[in-house]
């Protein structure tokens, strides 16, 4: 059985207020050209469909494409991610089921829909434990959250979700592929980069790699955005995020992961790099040397602008005229704060103190004090 596991699509996500939605129309694309050129048989999407669980009428009919496009290439099975609305996605089982889709919000036990059964086209037979983001709120109560420190109320949320697992793979069938799709947090997972860290590192909501039964063929996770093993007693595997999500993430490569595996043998997993998404790139340069490479083409780069020089008036705007539409942010990073110095207020003149503000931010623009004397000469003579 050939697997295609991909998460964390993030579709809706804007970088500063620029809209990525074409950047997710042309990798989500190359996802379903991976997925038919590969010959997958099976097709799991761990979570994180949607940047956020209200999602606009664009980004809802791009997945729902998407979906409808791979579930025409092999069967699909979909979980709901930290950033997605499971009870929107339980609204939409009905209609997935219509479709040969399996969708699930929202953690079930085995009788009710948390494991099912798929069927390839070769007639090999996949069995499969659904874990969709399960929040803390709802495991850990609240009671116990006020009478817990944070070590302890995240050992119980590592101990539910793994009796949580251990029910679900309970009664695992030796004659088929036994397959886990979960959205969580598993300790000893490097970040990529992008992802919330109130999800991650913050707030220290993890499930345990032991919390695995070695009778799992392979575990397909979402959740983290670098593609990656975590070291496990079965193949336990994040495919990450399909595009860079946010600068945290430059420079680092995006994967679909294809797996072979059977009822007998090891998951063999191999990943598929994914080159239709944009680059993130920060630069960092003073402005001689940005004012150098002005009119150079960027492509599709998304630039972050870090300005190692002191302030002045304009700034962002030569920055973005130098380098074009693709800079969504610049920021100046100054010749180091000067130290503040104790100034005596009293006595001191509206002149002086902006002065010192000035010198205080590393700021060196003479029109600003220009400016300043004209805008206080206006507000005291009107």
């Amino acid at each position: 059985m050939r697997i295609l596991h991909t998460s964390d699509w993030h579709v809706g996500k804007t970088i500063r207020g620029e809209s990525r939605i074409e950047e997710h129309r042309a990798v989500l694309a190359e996802i379903g050209e991976v997925a038919r050129a590969e010959g997958a048989e099976l097709i799991l999407v761990a979570g994180d469909l949607y940047e956020t669980a209200a999602p606009g009428p664009e980004s809802v009919a791009l997945v729902n494409q998407t979906l409808l496009d791979l579930r025409a290439i092999a069967p699909l099975v979909v979980i709901a991610g930290n950033h997605d609305n499971a009870a929107a996605f339980e609204a939409l089982r009905p209609w997935a089921e219509g479709l040969g889709i399996v969708m699930r919000g929202r953690v079930a036990g085995p009788d009710a829909g948390g494991v099912v059964e798929v069927d390839t086209v070769a007639g090999e037979r996949a069995r499969i434990v659904l874990l969709p983001f399960c929040s803390p709120r709802y495991s850990v109560r609240a009671a116990e959250l006020m009478a817990l420190d944070a070590a302890q109320t995240a050992g119980m949320y590592a101990d539910r979700l793994a009796a949580i697992v251990r029910a679900l793979c309970a009664d695992p069938d030796p004659d088929a592929v036994n397959l886990l799709v979960a959205h969580c947090m598993v300790r000893g997972g490097l970040s990529g980069g992008g992802e919330r860290e109130a999800q991650t590192g913050f707030e220290p909501y993890w499930m345990s790699a032991t919390a695995f039964p070695p009778s799992l063929a392979y575990t397909a996770l979402g959740h983290l955005h670098l593609a990656q093993r975590v070291a496990s007693g079965s193949p336990v595997w994040y495919s990450g995020s399909p595009v860079q999500v946010d600068f945290g993430e430059a420079g680092a490569g995006k994967h679909a992961l294809l797996v072979d595996v059977t009822a007998t043998t090891p998951a063999q997993v191999r990943e598929v790099p994914l080159t239709a998404g944009s680059e993130l790139r920060t630069v960092t340069a003073n402005l001689a040397e940005l004012e150098a490479v002005a009119g150079t083409d960027f492509g599709d780069t998304w630039l972050r602008v870090r300005v190692d020089d002191a302030a002045r008036a304009g700034i962002v705007e030569d920055v973005r005229s130098w380098l074009g539409d693709r800079v969504v942010e610049v920021r100046v990073l100054g010749t180091g704060r000067a130290a503040i110095r104790s100034v005596e207020r009293h006595g001191s003149t509206p002149h002086e103190l902006f002065d010192e503000y000035l010198r205080a931010e590393g700021v060196e623009d003479a029109r600003l004090t220009g400016l300043f004397a004209d805008l206080l000469d206006a507000e005291t003579n009107a």
